[in-house]
């Protein structure tokens, strides 16, 4: 069951509201609550106290699952910028992250998906390359004892451990500006990136690291840092990272909405260079650097991106639900990953247009949100236009693909599959995923749509 506390109407928290000396209290900073509240953006109000929002669970060895000692979480939004701070597990695996939540007049969360992120020494990160990790929302918190908990398989994390990784790491502390704590911090090495989210104070710690040179620099929205070169062996090295008086840039550029459908407006991320995988199109984006800044998706052509530190990026759109997809066909022009270098103070624009692409959309299960589902599930989706196949995916909630199958296109009907793989576990959480593709004489087909990073998720009661 939701708690609604509405700020400063009864009594008994007359006295929480504003804190010390009644003065505002502060959602960036955290500040001038009472103890057990926090400070949260109000929607169409002024911000207030309310209990905090946590997300609980644990963090697990795959083989075995025995729980991880240190590993450091962090809850990202759907453009994988940082929406908490870090939370670090204890010796038995389990940890409590707080995170963030805009909330109504009566103090309850908004509705916000996020995903969790995971690091570990001697462990793969999570998400990676083909584990992708599948949304919680923190609208769906219940009480517990005066705090706000989102806690289901979806809050457990499970890590597969890395046989090849580097013993060495890099940590330090990374200036947070006054105006926001959201900084991510990069440590490269011959164009790889190694990316953490620092928590609020700045503390951060990069595993796994190989033996080499490293630059290492802080992103943060609005902002630019000095690097730091360190040479990492087999042990920790220290890196501080100081903001640097350079002025931010601003980007610019343009994107091109190819047979939409129902899409008319989408959102546009920037990636770190050194983090972005070309093969799942994503890589780790400083935390607000998004077109247009908050709100809903409002990109339809022009886009301006403001307070962009120096770097390189890559720039992509349509992770939100917004019946977009980034297009997926390389087979045509117009749809390869755009790269841009941005110097201190300048106004970059963008070398080329990228296009996105209406999505398949979803019917059944999860067309809205997590859907339950007995029995046999059976996928259903909406008929692409011109395609001559489909892939379909299924995820479980550690984000290892349990099954895949592909079916021949269809015309004038509705696609659906039913599954077909492992047994499905009680109390786990999938998602399904789809890509339409053509084939084009001998070569390799071309992919044409997918559908959307956050729908097609369901569970077993």
């Amino acid at each position: 069951m939701k708690v609604s506390i509405t700020s400063c109407l009864f009594g008994v928290l007359l006295a929480a509201c504003g804190g010390d000396d009644d003065k505002p209290c502060d959602p960036i900073a955290r500040t001038g609550c009472d103890d057990g509240l926090v400070c949260e953006q109000v929607s169409g109000g002024e911000p207030a106290c309310f209990a905090p929002v946590q997300v609980r669970g644990r963090v697990l060895n795959l083989a075995g699952g025995a729980g991880i000692a240190g590993a450091r979480v962090v809850a990202v939004d759907v453009n994988g910028a940082a929406a908490s701070g870090v939370a670090v597990s204890g010796a038995d695996g389990s940890y409590s992250l707080e995170v963030p939540a805009q909330r109504d007049a009566e103090g309850n969360p908004s509705a916000f998906p996020v995903s969790l992120r995971a690091d570990a020494s001697g462990f793969q990160s999570f998400p990676g390359t083909v584990r992708q990790a599948l949304p919680l929302d923190v609208a769906t918190a219940a009480d517990v004892d005066g705090t706000l908990v989102v806690k289901s398989s979806l809050t457990d994390i499970g890590l597969f451990a890395q046989s090849t990784a580097g013993s060495g790491s890099i940590k330090g502390r990374a200036s947070v500006p006054d105006d926001h704590a959201g900084v991510l911090v990069v440590a490269e090495s011959g164009g790889k990136g190694h990316a953490v989210i620092a928590a609020r104070d700045g503390d951060y710690q990069i595993f796994n690291l190989p033996a080499a040179h490293y630059t290492v620099t802080a992103y943060a929205l609005g902002h630019a840092y000095a690097p730091a070169e360190v040479d990492v062996a087999s042990a920790a090295v220290t890196a501080d990272l100081a903001l640097s008086s350079d002025a931010p840039a601003t980007l610019t550029g343009q994107v091109s909405i190819v047979n939409g459908g129902g899409g008319t407006a989408t959102s546009v991320v920037a990636f770190v260079e050194s983090t972005f995988d070309p093969v799942t199109g994503r890589g780790v984006p400083p935390p607000g650097l998004r077109a247009p800044r908050t709100g809903v998706p409002n990109v339809s052509g022009a886009f301006t991106i403001d307070g962009v530190p120096p770097g390189r990026y890559v720039l992509v759109a349509a992770f939100e639900n917004d019946a977009l997809v980034r297009d997926p066909d390389q087979c045509i022009s117009g749809t390869d990953d755009v790269h841009v270098q941005v110097t201190a103070g300048a106004t970059i624009a963008a070398p080329s247009t990228f296009k996105v692409t209406g999505a398949l959309a979803v019917m059944a299960p999860g067309a809205t949100g997590p859907e339950a589902v007995t029995g046999t599930p059976t996928f259903r989706w909406a008929d692409d236009s011109g395609e001559t196949g489909y892939v379909v995916e299924v995820f479980d909630t550690f984000g290892q693909r349990t099954w895949m199958t592909t079916i021949a296109g269809v015309s004038g009907g509705t696609p659906s599959v039913a599954y077909a793989g492992p047994a499905l576990t009680p109390g786990m959480y999938y998602q399904f995923r789809v890509t339409s593709t053509k084939q084009g004489g001998s070569g390799p087909a071309c992919e044409l749509s997918r559908t959307e990073d956050l729908r097609g998720v369901f569970f077993v009661p």
